[in-house]
């Protein structure tokens, strides 16, 4: 049995995100979709607010929250700002996640302090030009110096969240070519870095006012002590924080879904048609029927995610299955809420036109709704098979 009842601490920081969310990025979330603007005040602020490092232990730096509260802090920033919550998702995530389960004492001293304080903005790098779904297709070589104290990296990751702003990159590195999988590690990569080359602002669809660009590597040359878990321990490291990232992108497309359901409500309630608000139509009446219901699935397969993970169980197949269906419940709210506003919504008066724009990345990044559907078939073969 899961219980859903929030405690006083989770509904304390889904509170505080929501009243954040309202006063300081709402406003301004239509002007930093247009202008294409990093929400650095807002980033800021929530370092202050403890929302930069939510479920990272009060030692070192973090709120000392839990998995829950995280997904409900999600959920407000998103309803608010996209690009705005996955600034936050991805440093929560993909990065300070990975340094509390795998760094060493002296790496948490340094980096991820810093970064769950908010003092410093991560990001995340495995997706290559050639190697998006299949990661161990990556190219991307770190080399052991003869002496062995560093290692030199060449390549090249592409569509990295937050790379103009970061601080630090969580970087999956081939160390051992030939092996696959087994031939990666993962590495500290400090930003900026002689040889590093952050590229140009990608031009995105949606969430525009997140930073996105290649990061390229030219002869970098990275400690040994920066190297994250063990020779070889790469991919193992990268699966283990995607399948915590996906719950961040569940909580983010399900804000985004909550947005566009709540503005169509109202906007059904307010526009005239055939003498009355269109909310007496039942077609409107139905499409605000199946929103509801799908809102309420895709949160309640988030929140137990989100819960397996707080009891430390495997959850990939779980986490899945919330990103996979908040992602695709996201992009269809958002496209029945254009039908509701009709005109209207096709337009950027309206904000369901940037919520229908900011879904479509969650069916996307932090693997494809395909690659969700393989790790849930691969439990189900596994739970049901002979």
């Amino acid at each position: 049995m899961v219980d859903f009842d929030l405690t006083q601490e989770q509904i304390m920081v889904r509170d505080l995100a929501r009243a954040f969310a309202l006063k300081d990025v709402a406003p301004h979330a239509h002007a930093w979709d247009e202008q294409s603007r990093f929400p650095a005040e807002a980033v800021k602020k929530m370092g202050e607010l403890g929302l930069m490092g939510v479920a990272v232990p009060s030692e070192w730096g973090g709120a000392g929250f839990d998995t829950v509260s995280y997904v409900l802090a999600m959920e407000e920033i998103a309803a608010a700002c996209a690009s705005t919550a996955v600034t936050m998702s991805v440093n929560n995530s993909l990065v300070c996640d990975p340094l509390l389960k795998f760094g060493t004492d002296a790496q948490k001293a340094e980096w991820l302090t810093p970064l769950a304080e908010g003092r410093k903005l991560g990001c995340f790098a495995l997706s290559e030009p050639a190697s998006g779904s299949d990661a161990g297709a990556a190219q991307c070589f770190a080399e052991l110096s003869a002496d062995g104290t560093y290692y030199t990296v060449n390549g090249t990751k592409n569509w990295i969240t937050n790379g103009p702003d970061a601080d630090v990159c969580v970087l999956i590195a081939v160390t051992e070519r030939g092996k696959g999988n087994r031939g990666m590690t993962a590495f500290i990569s400090p930003m900026p870095s002689e040889g590093l080359t952050v590229g140009a602002h990608e031009k995105k669809l949606g969430i525009k006012a997140s930073s996105t660009s290649q990061l390229v590597y030219s002869n970098v040359k990275i400690p040994v002590s920066l190297r994250l878990g063990g020779v070889g321990d790469g991919f193992k490291v990268a699966m283990t924080t995607l399948d915590g990232g996906r719950i961040g992108i569940a909580a983010q497309a399900l804000g985004i879904a909550r947005a566009a359901y709540e503005a169509s409500v109202r906007y059904s309630q307010e526009r005239m048609a055939f003498g009355a608000p269109i909310s007496q139509l039942q077609a409107i009446q139905f499409k605000l029927a199946d929103m509801a219901t799908r809102l309420d699935a895709a949160r309640l397969l988030t929140l137990r995610a989100a819960m397996l993970k707080d009891q430390k169980g495997r959850h990939s197949k779980e986490s899945a299955m919330a990103k996979l269906f908040a992602s695709e419940a996201a992009m269809w709210i958002t496209t029945q809420a254009i039908q509701v506003f009709g005109g209207n919504g096709y337009v950027k008066d309206f904000p369901v036109e940037r919520h229908f724009r900011d879904a479509k990345i969650c069916e996307i990044y932090e693997g494809t709704s395909e690659i969700q559907r393989l790790v849930i078939a691969a439990s189900a073969l596994k739970e049901v098979g002979a």
